[in-house]
């Protein structure tokens, strides 16, 4: 492709610059599709998901609008719940970059979210940090599985999550997050990564993790991290719960399980690579269920 970058034009029309090995993105237009700004500064885009029970034992979903780098599609399912997944559209967050990603799953419905592939958080033309926020409400009756694909952390890039459910008494959820500190041989960047639940207008949960160049010293120490470069959670809640959840234990060699104060557990994994933590995770949750 020699210097030049290409060009290609996803099909919910936003205009994506692919640029060529070594050569690094210089900037994005405005994307008369979206409205979505562009440039130097960074872009400000949303991607919004209501999912509604459609009356017929199913889910509908009145709205599902992306922007930007966030696209959504529904894809196939069984059973009542509406699947969806968040497609990156182009490369993203960088530096100065602010996306959002708000779902709402309304009463008796069921919203099952997913991506299609990890997030890369990149340095950008700036030195302004990204944000990358996600708000989940889910009311009674309904349930929500936010289940992204790992957010991995590129050297010289600086990121700010920050994950928000709100949940009504009777409201389940189902919420996994891993982070990779740095690709294959890499260093990390800077992490920032604050989870939020909280129920029926009660806290549940508010820890953050901070993590790379810049961060409080001991993050990579034997108390948080311990050397090792990928991490995860898993948060359940379930009305069932109120009665009786599992016990604190330890979940093999690289997980625990807590119980919150409410009827909610969080598996917290720590291991040495991004497939581990796949893998427990996923085992804590079909012991769970």
């Amino acid at each position: 492709m020699g210097a030049r970058a290409v060009r290609d034009v996803d099909r919910v029309g936003v205009t994506v610059y692919l640029a060529p090995r070594g050569v690094t993105e210089t900037s994005r237009p405005r994307s008369a599709a979206t409205g979505v700004e562009a440039g130097g500064a960074g872009i400000r885009a949303t991607a919004r998901v209501e999912a509604r029970a459609d009356g017929r034992g199913g889910t509908s979903l009145p709205v599902l609008d992306g922007e930007g780098p966030l696209a959504l599609r529904r894809t196939r399912s069984t059973g009542h719940a509406a699947r969806v997944t968040l497609v990156g559209a182009m490369s993203g967050p960088l530096g100065g970059d602010h996306l959002t990603v708000e779902a709402t799953a309304h009463q008796g419905s069921a919203l099952h979210i997913a991506s299609a592939a990890a997030t890369l958080a990149l340095p950008g033309q700036t030195r302004a940090s990204a944000r990358y926020d996600v708000r989940l409400t889910v009311a009674d009756g309904a349930e929500l599985h936010w289940l992204p694909e790992q957010l991995i952390s590129v050297r010289d890039s600086d990121l700010r999550v920050t994950t928000r459910a709100e949940l009504a008494a009777d409201a389940r959820l189902v919420l996994r997050e891993e982070q990779v500190l740095g690709r294959t041989g890499e260093a990390p960047g800077r992490l920032t990564s604050r989870l939020t639940v909280r129920r029926a207008g009660r806290l549940l949960l508010d820890q953050e993790l901070s993590c790379g160049p810049g961060a409080p010293g001991g993050w990579d120490g034997p108390a948080v991290l311990s050397g090792h470069r990928a991490t995860g959670q898993l948060v359940l809640v379930r009305p069932e719960f109120t009665h009786t959840k599992p016990p604190a234990t330890l979940l093999g060699e690289w997980s625990a399980l807590t119980p919150l104060a409410g009827p909610g557990i969080l598996v917290t994994t720590v291991a040495p690579n991004a497939l581990l933590v796949r893998r427990e995770l996923d085992e804590a949750l079909r012991r769970l269920n």
